[in-house]
């Protein structure tokens, strides 16, 4: 961090993490456990005098059952400190033994988990939806014949950004106006793409779509990019231009990326002036102090 102009990173569990766990009462012990854990590495004074401030975390939740995900969040903010939360794209629920287990996908666009947006509203803090690898039966119906598509390269923006869709479409952006919600890699392609899903969408209205408005407008209200392993200064200028660089957020993606080649990404930016000095200082700090309420 110190060699690559880092002040501040927010730590978390990913990929799958507790989103991997199909049994709700072990998932719900893990994610406690992990969540004091990770509190007792970045805040305890005494043990570690050298990193005290230098980290903050996302809390690591069972999404099996939402009123139960909330309470942990809760706890999480308000007693160890967290500054929201992650959650690895959908929880994988039900039969799981071998590779053709009888599995139960649950994404959290469903009304049951109105209970737990609730509370993030309440609490005023940020959810990022990180990709995960795809369950068995799903990974070998997609990618058995293509198994170079796994991973960064497709699957994960393919899988994440049909759930980010979801938020949007069923209508979760509408029912909590003030949700925050963080999409690393660079939104995992959505902005690239926004006109055309606009328009697509708009025709779905007439099929009961319960979203009401369109999912640009949700970048600009509700939604949050990261440029995490998205290292590129012509798509960071094409979605500043959809939706704006105070929505996007700096991120290296540490540890799948180097810590050197985010700082290489900056330089690149600052040496070809796609930003200027205070749109950098906006790009990299200023706007992830006032998301995840640093200052306060």
């Amino acid at each position: 961090m110190d060699a690559n102009g880092v002040d501040f990173m927010v730590l978390s569990c990913v990929s799958a993490c507790i989103q991997g766990i199909s049994d709700p009462a072990t998932a719900e012990s893990m994610a406690i456990s992990v969540n004091n854990q990770l509190a007792a590495q970045i805040y305890n004074e005494s043990a570690h005098p050298n990193i005290t401030g230098r980290f903050g975390a996302f809390a690591a939740l069972s999404m099996h059952n939402a009123s139960a995900a909330a309470v942990e969040l809760r706890r999480a903010v308000q007693e160890l400190g967290f500054l929201g939360a992650l959650v690895n794209d959908y929880q994988q629920s039900g039969n799981d033994n071998g590779n053709y287990g009888i599995y139960t996908l649950l994404y959290f666009y469903q009304p049951e988990y109105d209970v737990f947006w609730k509370t993030v509203t309440e609490l005023d803090v940020p959810i990022y939806f990180h990709p995960r690898t795809n369950v068995a039966p799903i990974s070998t119906l997609f990618y058995s014949q293509v198994p170079w598509l796994k991973t960064a390269a497709q699957e994960y923006a393919a899988t994440l950004s049909n759930h980010v869709l979801g938020l949007c479409t069923n209508g979760v952006f509408d029912r909590f106006p003030t949700l925050k919600v963080i999409v690393g890699h660079m939104g995992e392609r959505i902005p690239s793409d926004l006109a055309r899903i606009d328009t697509a969408l708009n025709e779905q209205r007439l099929n009961g779509m319960p979203m009401l408005l369109n999912v640009s407008s949700y970048f600009h209200t509700n939604i949050w990019e990261t440029c995490s392993g998205s290292f590129n200064p012509s798509l960071l200028e094409f979605h500043r231009k959809e939706i704006g660089l105070e929505r996007m957020l700096y991120s290296i993606d540490y540890p799948f990326i180097q810590m050197e080649v985010g700082k290489a990404f900056l330089d690149e930016l600052e040496e070809g002036q796609v930003l200027t000095k205070e749109e950098m200082r906006q790009f990299t700090r200023e706007t992830a102090i006032g998301l995840l309420k640093l200052n306060e």
